[in-house]
């Protein structure tokens, strides 16, 4: 297995030139920099505080903690998905976390349960970061529908003709993804897996599995987002 390189902290620090770079480029446009600014600094300490986190998760043998850490992960995406969107109040925010929560948890069984054989069906290491990409691709989609579809009523489009340019507005980066994996990029679970050492077909079909949930629990989460703004 190939030993993995530790990332000496300077060289890490190189990594923020080009968007220190970029964030100089929004401010002189006219851009709300310190919205970058703030996401950036906010990222750094979550993921340094999350590396801490996992190490204690995934070595629990308590179920329990598990669920609560995909729980915390559907309010939290719920409540960064609202962001862009029109409506506020706690309606709009349940009806985000079911349109998050029922796809998501229902493909999520189905990955964890039926197709990859965990030796403890919570186990952490693999419940958690699929749950991740899951909860935060289905989040930048619901972002993407909701606000469109805003808008083409507010240019009197009736429901339905709103809800189909809005599903496919917002399914544009998961396409685009799909079009472009193994062509133009290898994505970050393909991509860490063979770091590691693992078998490139090994990791493909991993990926495959990735992509396939990803697609699906993304536009599932709009649709149903959108099925409640019928009501």
């Amino acid at each position: 297995m190939n030993e993995v390189t530790i990332i000496p902290l300077a060289n890490l620090l190189l990594g923020f030139l080009p968007v220190i770079l970029l964030i100089t480029v929004m401010k002189f446009w006219g851009l709300n920099a310190l919205q970058s600014v703030y996401a950036n600094f906010r990222m750094l300490i979550q993921l340094l505080l999350i590396g801490y986190v996992l190490t204690y998760i995934f070595e629990t043998d308590q179920p329990i903690i598990v669920l609560l850490v995909v729980l915390f992960m559907i309010l939290m995406s719920s409540w960064i998905a609202l962001r862009p969107l029109q409506e506020r109040g706690i309606k709009a925010f349940m009806i985000v976390v079911v349109s998050l929560g029922l796809s998501g948890l229902a493909v999520l069984l189905l990955i964890s349960q039926l197709i990859v054989e965990l030796p403890r069906w919570y186990e952490p290491s693999f419940v958690v970061p699929i749950a991740g990409m899951i909860f935060a691709n289905s989040m930048n989609t619901v972002s993407l529908a909701g606000e469109r579809f805003s808008i083409e009523r507010l240019r009197d489009k009736n429901y339905h003709e709103a809800r189909k340019i809005a599903l496919e507005t917002a399914m544009i980066p998961q396409i685009n993804a799909l079009l472009a994996v193994g062509l133009v990029s290898l994505p970050g679970m393909m991509t860490g897996q063979i770091l590691s050492g693992i078998e490139p077909l090994t990791a493909a079909r991993y990926q495959i599995m990735v992509m396939c949930m990803i697609f699906s629990t993304a536009g599932l989460s709009a649709v149903t987002y959108m099925s409640f703004k019928k009501l």
